[in-house]
């Protein structure tokens, strides 16, 4: 990522968004001042649930908005560029992943139909879309259905996508384990109020037993983003082009913390260049040498995440 390019983008946001904008002025921050990436001050996430988080002005082509607990303030993401959230999306994918034209794409979430404000179930029904393969589909409510068409599309050699919540991804290993040879699982977190909370690891060691893989994969995205971070197995995440990963100080939030220490972690985002690309998250991370990075845990006080509530 071109340090130049995502300077010259944020004083342009520090400009003409008018939350980041009064934000910064809250910190006394001068955008001018600021020449380096360490030194850029990151969003808090939660402005995206009190606030229209949006640089400069245009009409909205997508609304996507986090699920909650009742009575509870859903964060909104104002896309004004569809096609730039999809130049992103399938960028990163064929990237990290492969050619959507290559899977059957089996979804163990709610149909576009019935979440279609989800930033999930949208990326998702996009990758459907794309793949353009007959026996793509939903199928959070029918675990029957889904290990039926897996058997089936298995038994052609074709190679299958199957992506989905956790609690489901348990669900279906539960009442329906078979040895799977062509497909790749993705489990993209959701635990939280639905089942017993259990470790990337203990999840991951239930359904490669069930599904006798060699390892599950995993996607890190959310409703305030438009980038997402992939990951192969044993829970190490890969960016695409448009995305970088820093990890800050637990205790200082305007500090970076060198590789390999554990901190919240911050998100620069270049597709979010409408919205907000500096994004402070509620997780925990930890990054590699390499560029991989871990998801460790959340901040003890942050709110529960729609993302994990979702489904």
């Amino acid at each position: 990522m071109n340090d130049q390019l995502v300077l010259d983008l944020f004083r342009f946001q520090a400009e003409e968004n008018p939350v980041y904008h009064q934000y910064l002025k809250h910190l006394g921050q001068n955008p001018l001042k600021i020449n380096t990436l360490d030194e850029i001050p990151f969003l808090p996430i939660e402005f995206f649930r009190t606030h229209r988080v949006v640089t400069g002005t245009g009409t909205d082509q997508l609304i996507f908005e986090s699920s909650g607990t009742t009575g509870s303030q859903t964060s909104r993401h104002h896309v004004l560029d569809e096609n730039l959230y999809h130049n992103s999306l399938e960028t990163g994918f064929r990237l990290l992943v492969g050619n959507p034209t290559d899977f059957c794409i089996l979804a163990l979430l709610p149909s576009y139909l019935e979440r279609s404000n989800s930033s999930l179930v949208y990326m998702v029904d996009r990758l459907m879309k794309i793949s353009g393969d007959p026996d793509n589909g939903f199928f959070l409510d029918d675990l029957e259905a889904l290990a039926h068409q897996i058997r089936k599309v298995e038994s052609t050699g074709r190679r299958i996508l199957l992506i989905g919540v956790s609690f489901a991804l348990i669900d279906l290993a539960k009442q329906f384990p078979m040895k799977l040879q062509n497909t790749t699982i993705i489990e993209t977190g959701g635990m939280k109020g639905r089942r017993e909370e259990l470790t990337r690891k203990q999840l991951h060691q239930i359904l490669t037993e069930a599904f006798t893989v060699p390892a599950i994969g995993s996607e890190y995205g959310m409703t305030e983003l438009l980038s997402q971070a992939w990951s192969g197995g044993h829970g190490l995440f890969r960016t695409p082009p448009t995305m970088k990963v820093l990890i800050r100080d637990p205790y200082n939030p305007f500090r970076q913390m060198p590789t390999g220490k554990t901190g919240g972690i911050d998100i620069i985002d270049l597709a979010n260049r409408n919205s907000c690309s500096f994004i402070q998250t509620q997780d925990l991370g930890r990054a590699h040498p390499d560029g991989t990075f871990e998801v460790l845990g959340r901040f003890d006080s942050s709110a529960v995440r729609g993302c994990n509530l979702l489904y």
